[in-house]
């Protein structure tokens, strides 16, 4: 029996990534670091998920004599980097640049109506979280959610399932009672892993992901109800 639905947060309830590469790209600009990331640049470097570790990639392949010995000052720089482009980030949503996807509000409000659990499993931050979807759902829209996991909860990444597999403990619910919705290819490890049936979304960024093994590859939620769901999900 389906008793609740778990969302990822970037691409998934909100298709952010414009939004990111530009804040990314404001910080780099500001910080005179040189680095310009285009769709192109992006769209790869979200194979890698978490923006600390998207930069760290960026930042090794562009000085690749960086040493063991550099560790914590890299650290220091690529977290400075991050502090800058979430600002911007969290700017940018709070002036309305950022909205939730077709059909996300509809069937989030309808599932709460419908007593099913919502819940969110996401490796951004909690900052990210909280812009979002106090601009989309209102000051209020933690009551609407009964778990979040995210980066300071869950550390590891996906493609790893910890987020998910502690979202489940923390909901007290067997994977085989939930779906979750995602719109990448490590999202879709990251909770066929933990063993949800997973439902797919993606966006212009990861449309040419493979998603096999997702239970259902849509354009988006617009018209997607509860019912529908649960036909799904038997």
């Amino acid at each position: 029996m389906l008793k609740a639905l778990i969302f990822d947060v970037d691409g998934t309830l909100a298709d952010t990534e414009d939004v990111h590469l530009k804040a990314f790209n404001q910080a780099f600009e500001d910080l005179g670091l040189g680095w310009h990331w285009s769709p192109q640049d992006y769209a790869t470097l979200l194979e890698i998920s978490g923006g600390k570790e998207r930069i760290k990639q960026f930042w090794l392949q562009e000085n690749p004599k960086v040493k063991g010995l550099d560790a914590q000052a890299l650290g220091d720089h690529i977290a400075r980097i991050h502090e800058l482009k979430t600002a911007y980030y969290e700017s940018a949503v709070n002036n309305g640049e950022v909205q939730l996807r077709e059909g996300v509000l509809a069937l989030l409000q309808e599932a709460v109506n419908s007593r099913l659990r919502v819940a969110i499993a996401t490796t951004t931050s909690p900052v990210n979280i909280a812009a979002l979807l106090r601009h989309a759902i209102g000051p209020d829209w933690r009551s609407h959610f009964a778990a979040v996991e995210d980066a300071s909860t869950a550390p590891v990444k996906k493609p790893h399932p910890q987020v998910y597999l502690q979202l489940l403990q923390k909901l007290g619910l067997k994977a085989q009672d939930c779906l979750a919705f995602e719109d990448s290819r490590n999202g879709l490890q990251a909770a066929t892993s933990a063993g949800l049936a997973t439902i797919i979304t993606p966006t212009d960024y990861t449309r040419t992901h493979d998603f096999d093994g997702a239970l259902k590859v849509l354009p988006s939620l617009r018209g997607v109800d509860v019912a529908q769901l649960k036909t799904w999900h038997s």
